[in-house]
């Protein structure tokens, strides 16, 4: 498990701003949606998974504001709702080579999949984001306010893209992984 990026005290701040609009209703998030869908944290793909939908990738470490989620939300995101499951490890406020090729498979495979996450899954909402197709949406959570719908289009992918350059470590090594360019 190598830790290709790593999040500085800098950007801690900066990342606090969400991406997109904040929306507390599951259903609006998903009438507004687009595809492919990848959810990013245990409550968001629980309450997307409660309204009937499945992402096409999920990622989730069985917590949720560094404590253990609760065995209702553990039981709903269950494998069998996608056609695959995989493990991966990434440690806290870092994004490792296995987490950025796994999602990068995970995108390109037509399948559903579940990944789970030995640690930390919170920063792969960036690399999501960078990755995803235009029109695309990737959510995830903002704490104690609802969910936060990145309708993906150039403007973000390049302030995510900025955002990974400036982390600590090798970009080019993390772009590679993703399969996309840096620029």
């Amino acid at each position: 498990m190598t830790a290709v990026l790593e999040l500085g005290a800098d950007l801690r701040a900066e990342l606090k701003e969400p991406f997109g609009p904040v929306e507390p209703d599951t259903d609006t998030v998903l009438r507004a949606a687009g595809r492919p869908l990848v959810t990013v944290g245990d409550i968001v793909t629980y309450h997307v998974l409660d309204a009937g939908t499945a992402p096409d990738v999920a990622l989730v470490d069985e917590r949720t504001q560094r404590a253990a989620v609760d065995e209702h939300v553990r039981e709903t995101i269950d494998a069998s709702r996608f056609d695959r499951e995989c493990s991966v490890d990434n440690p806290p406020a870092t994004l490792t080579v296995a987490l950025l090729e796994t999602l990068r498979a995970a995108l390109d495979d037509s399948a559903s999949t579940l990944v789970r996450v030995d640690g930390e899954e919170d920063l792969a909402a960036l690399p999501a984001i960078a990755a995803v197709p235009d029109d695309a949406s990737v959510l995830y959570g903002q704490p104690d306010e609802g969910i936060v719908h990145v309708r993906v289009e150039r403007a973000v992918r390049e302030r995510v893209r900025d955002m990974l350059v400036r982390m600590d470590g090798d970009s080019d090594r993390a772009f590679a992984a993703l399969g996309i360019d840096a620029a």
